[in-house]
């Protein structure tokens, strides 16, 4: 079936009415902004990184899992 087109107005006013949307979306190609990986580096001291393998080997995950895990437990507390 083939998508129909509305502007972004129009959109709008079906959103704000909780109509439904979806023939006007291409969930095909949908994906949540903010997501895409993004590589920082990072240097830690050797105690640090031996310590962070300890737990993650102890919980079965990688070092760079367990560094994610961290780090955004502690920015939802921010």
């Amino acid at each position: 079936m083939k998508k129909q087109s509305i502007t972004s107005a129009e959109f709008d006013q079906k959103f704000e009415n909780n109509e439904d949307l979806s023939d006007f979306l291409n969930l095909e190609k949908a994906s949540k902004p903010g997501l895409k990986p993004k590589r920082v580096s990072v240097d830690f001291p050797e105690w640090m990184v031996q310590e962070l393998d300890k737990s993650a080997q102890r919980l079965g995950i990688t070092r760079q899992s367990l560094i994610k895990v961290f780090i955004s437990e502690k920015l939802k507390e921010t």
